[in-house]
């Protein structure tokens, strides 16, 4: 085995902070929890203005790219074509991007706003606050969260397949900032410690969803032990599939994942009220749409208040803290595609999709409560984590449905985690398409352990907080990771698609034609 990434300063540098960050939350966690919280307060106060602005700019920044002309340039050579099949991409897109958070906040996101609007003047769990809270939870798991993921994708993939090189963070800000060594190490190992705090924030979320999902099912005790048990449990699962290779593990249950997903949106829908969840999937679009301008630079310096810091923040935050795993990983599985067809895919399929497990699962939720005197929304507000397993309650086969969707969060969360191990593991020795397994089993076992230290340390708010802090300067990446790409891009030859040399044929045609028609005159 190649044991040469211990010299490599980028993992021992990223791996070392990492475990010091562990040691301190296992020894003293309440200090631990409370600076955490005192750096989230500070970071959303102060910039949140840049969250919002920046996440803004990459939406436009990347469809006026997909329309342009740069959009037939492909992810590796002219004749090359996608490694996967559709399906077999759009599952490993769900399982790497958002499954389990959207397992999470499908429901818990709709009640929660109906519960407490994010507007000010709507009375709460009113017929209006249902509108607003469907709107609002289309817009978070939108086309903005995707563009993040979009952009740190579409570099690596560009620089990995077309140019030939590393899919580093470092070496896709070459162009502006240059090839100092030192300032690559820093860049890199900076982009590994934000990747790891974002994906503990959502597995730390998905085992206190399951864990709060055992004790509706079993009744067992929602407490921190069996949150280590679960860690535990998934940390050796995923570690088993990371053992198999990205063409088996993560394909396989990306597929299997899917298919769960998509069966259970199905349930939902067929013993659901079909007519109220396509009436509100059709007005939220609509409502998206209207206010995707307004939600997208909404703050609050004259009303007050924290809804936005605490909502739509937090959610651009671990978004973007997140995005080097999630970008590196979307790269990997999308060499052979367009720029056109990558952008497509990646910012139109999962969110269309996210649109309806939200439209589906929480709509079910929000006529439940409207029309039948049910207290989903209390019972969210009271304990999050319960949200889909409270509206199960009210809907037939509850045990049996409730069972299979612990099984598929905990599918979920070992893909995720598996994906984010061998994305880690690249990332730390040098951009290889085959890192060592030793090194994805290091990270793999820092990445659960960061996960139990904030969870014990503070829960869902200190998991929040940690994702939020280490994403703002990352943020500044992001910014000049556009720049860098249009530098890149401006030096590419156009590839000629076969429309345009068809139309110039056709033109040319045309031009002949006239041509011999003056002559004949």
């Amino acid at each position: 085995m190649d044991r040469k990434f211990w010299k490599n300063p980028v993992f021992s540098i990223s791996a070392v902070i990492i475990f010091i960050l562990v040691i301190i939350g296992a020894v003293i966690p309440k200090p631990f929890g409370k600076v955490s919280g005192h750096l989230y307060d500070f970071t959303t106060t102060k910039f949140g203005w840049f969250y919002l602005l920046t996440v803004f700019i990459i939406v436009i920044f990347l469809v006026g790219l997909a329309i342009s002309k740069f959009g037939a340039i492909r992810l590796g050579g002219d004749e090359e074509r996608p490694d996967y099949p559709f399906f077999t991409w759009i599952g490993m897109l769900f399982s790497a991007g958002f499954g389990v958070g959207l397992v999470f906040w499908g429901v818990a996101e709709p009640m929660s706003h109906y519960f407490i609007s994010p507007l000010k003047g709507v009375e709460p769990q009113s017929q209006e606050a249902a509108r607003i809270a469907m709107g609002y939870s289309f817009f978070h798991w939108g086309i903005s969260q995707w563009a993040i993921f979009g952009i740190v994708g579409l570099v690596i993939g560009f620089l990995q397949f077309r140019k030939k090189k590393d899919g580093l963070i470092s070496t896709a800000l070459e162009p502006l900032v240059g090839s100092n060594k030192h300032l690559k190490t820093g860049i890199d190992s900076f982009a590994v410690i934000a990747t790891v705090m974002g994906i503990a924030t959502s597995l730390g979320m998905g085992v206190l969803q399951m864990s709060g999902g055992l004790e509706y099912v079993f009744h067992t005790k929602n407490s921190f032990l069996i949150q280590l048990i679960i860690i535990f449990i998934v940390f050796v699962a995923y570690m088993l599939s990371a053992s198999s290779g990205l063409n088996k593990g993560i394909a396989y249950l990306g597929n299997f994942n899917l298919a769960m997903a998509i069966a259970l949106l199905l349930f939902f829908f067929i013993v659901g009220p079909k007519v109220f969840i396509l009436e509100s999937f059709t007005l939220a679009i609509g409502d998206y749409i209207n206010n995707f301008i307004r939600y997208s630079l909404r703050l609050q310096p004259y009303q007050g208040g924290t809804w936005v810091r605490e909502w739509t923040i937090f959610y651009w935050a671990w978004t973007i803290a997140w995005s080097p795993f999630v970008g590196a990983f979307v790269a990997r599985v999308s060499k052979g595609r367009t720029i056109r067809e990558f952008i497509a895919g990646v910012m139109i399929i999962p969110p269309v999709f996210a649109c309806m497990w939200i439209a589906t699962l929480g709509g079910t939720a929000l006529y439940s409560d409207l029309n039948k005197g049910t207290q989903i929304a209390e019972a969210v507000d009271a304990e999050v984590t319960s949200a889909i397993f409270e509206t199960l309650k009210h809907l037939p086969f509850t045990g049996i449905v409730s069972f299979l969707s612990i099984i598929l969060i905990f599918t979920f969360l070992i893909t995720s985690a598996d994906s984010a191990t061998y994305i880690l593991a690249s990332m730390t020795t040098k951009g290889s398409l085959f890192p060592p397994l030793l090194v994805k089993m290091i990270w793999g076992f820092l990445m659960s352990a960061i996960a139990a230290v904030l969870l014990y340390a503070g829960g869902l708010e200190a998991l929040q907080s940690a994702s939020l802090v280490s994403a703002l300067p990352f943020t500044l990446f992001l910014i000049l990771l556009m720049f860098s790409l249009a530098k890149l891009l401006r030096k590419e030859p156009i590839t000629v698609r076969p429309t345009d040399i068809r139309r110039f044929e056709k033109i040319e045609q045309e031009v002949k034609k006239k041509e011999s028609r003056r002559k004949k005159k």
